[in-house]
């Protein structure tokens, strides 16, 4: 995997270490293996930052950090993977998460026809929020595992790729290129 286009998106880490809601790691994110961008680490991260992406939680920049840090894959791609949910991909998300849960679960039950405000939305939380949670966990349990097996694969793919081309490569221009 080009680790050049990864690093072009990924913010540096003193700006991850001195963000306000993740201070509260301190000295943990010093560890190097946070910040290394190797297959097994990167990959750890998409299954991280994906399956976080899916729940809906305020502050899921910190669960991922809270599980990237143990777990010693890379933080700032583990953060960053969570912004998938924002205002635009949120409602249809967590909808999408809904019909999962309801088909999980059983439920039949359809969400109110009423107009979408905040205030019915808080009145409905009560009858949606265990399809809402059981469709959250499963569809960032299955977007998690995807992201992980999709990431390895395309490195593997990659790093094969390249021992190919450099087969083909005449040996006097790799020995050139190696200087």
């Amino acid at each position: 995997m080009p680790k050049h286009f990864i690093k072009r998106y990924t913010p540096h880490h003193d700006a991850i270490r001195n963000h306000k809601h993740l201070r509260l790691f301190g000295k943990l994110l010093h560890d190097p293996n946070l910040w290394h961008l190797n297959r097994r680490s990167v990959s750890g991260a998409f299954a991280v930052g994906l399956f976080w992406a899916f729940i809906p939680i305020p502050f899921q920049m910190v669960a991922a950090a809270a599980t990237a840090i143990p777990t010693r894959v890379n933080l700032p791609l583990s953060v960053v993977l969570v912004w998938i949910t924002n205002p635009v991909t949120m409602p249809a998300m967590f909808y999408f998460n809904y019909v999962v849960g309801t088909w999980i679960i059983g439920d039949a039950e359809s969400p109110p026809d009423s107009p979408l405000t905040m205030e019915n939305l808080l009145e409905s939380m009560a009858h949606i929020w265990q399809p809402l949670f059981c469709g959250s966990i499963f569809c960032g349990a299955v977007a998690g595992v995807l992201g992980y097996i999709g990431l390895r694969l395309m490195w593997r793919l990659h790093v094969v790729g390249e021992w190919k081309r450099r087969r083909r490569q005449p040996k006097n221009e790799r020995s050139s290129s190696a200087t």
